[in-house]
């Protein structure tokens, strides 16, 4: 049967090294569910897999896009579903690796079938945003699909503007296409998802942030921030560092707050992960990886 493994887990605990060890072990090629690695020229800030790295297993949809180009969870889901097509023609296996849950979601699950935004509607709903205000966005949301502002996170600007583009893209209201229906795949799926104490992953988190900007994430964010308003960079990491490139906060306080929104972002992996009953528990130790992978696969 052939057979997809998905390594996951929270930001900094470790999957990148886990995945590649696996995916030698299964001699086969490595997905990545990363929403940010897809960008070119960002590597520091997206803590993509190195030269070295990608050169001992091949990855996909790493570094393949330009910082102005848009993709989405649902065009991730077509494109990687035809890329495990082709593995499994030559591989019985294959690894995915990521911790953007909306990408591995959308190959585990499968997303609902959501159109893709126009660069029309896109301009038309940002300028609505730059001009008026994201109160301008809610009130238009709430006259086009009631349902889905009444349960929407309203402090979530991006997920507000997206329910509105929609609306405005499909004609019709996103809460009549989320019909959260889970999809069959023609591959078994086995997931794991990388764990560890909160204190000591919150150590990694901080160290990795140091790590980062010994590497030149400064100057990484330098090289970038005449393209600030793009989405790929509206990310920890870059948007603290376009602050203090902005003279809005200084150096500490930066470094500070791209540790704490790590750490933010972690516990929201982990509370979603939390819904997940399909998902194997491992600490990043190859070996219980391993012995857990082989546990799965003994499975009916």
């Amino acid at each position: 049967m052939k057979t997809l493994i998905v390594i996951t887990g929270p930001t900094g605990v470790g999957k990148t090294s886990i995945s590649i060890q696996i995916a030698e072990k299964y001699d086969t090629e490595i997905i990545s569910a990363d929403s940010r690695q897809l960008y070119r020229d960002i590597p520091i800030g997206t803590a993509a897999p190195t030269a070295e790295q990608t050169a001992r297993v091949k990855h996909h949809f790493v570094a393949t896009m330009s910082l102005e180009e848009y993709y989405s969870a649902a065009q991730f889901e077509e494109d990687a579903l035809a890329q495990l097509d082709k593995i499994f023609t030559t591989h019985d296996y294959a690894v995915m690796c990521g911790g953007s849950m909306l990408y591995v979601d959308a190959i585990c699950k499968g997303i609902d079938s959501i159109p893709t935004i126009s660069e029309d509607v896109r301009s038309r709903v940002l300028n609505i945003y730059t001009q008026e205000g994201i109160e301008a966005v809610k009130a238009q949301l709430s006259l086009l699909d009631s349902e889905y502002y009444s349960i929407v996170d309203l402090n979530n600007h991006k997920r507000v503007i997206h329910a509105l583009e929609i609306c405005l893209q499909s004609g019709r209201s996103y809460t009549s296409l989320r019909t959260g229906e889970k999809k069959i795949r023609p591959f078994r799926i086995v997931k794991i998802a990388l764990t560890l104490p909160r204190e000591e992953l919150f150590e990694r988190i901080n160290y990795r942030v140091e790590e980062m900007l010994v590497q030149g994430l400064e100057e990484e964010a330098r090289r970038v921030y005449p393209l600030r308003h793009l989405n790929s960079l509206n990310t920890v990491g870059f948007k603290e560092m376009f602050a203090y490139l902005d003279g809005t906060m200084d150096y500490i306080t930066a470094k500070e707050r791209i540790k704490k929104n790590t750490r933010v972002y972690a516990k929201k992996q982990l509370t979603w992960y939390a819904k997940d009953d399909t998902i194997i528990w491992c600490r990043p130790i190859l070996s219980d990886v391993e012995a857990s992978i082989s546990k799965a696969m003994l499975k009916p």
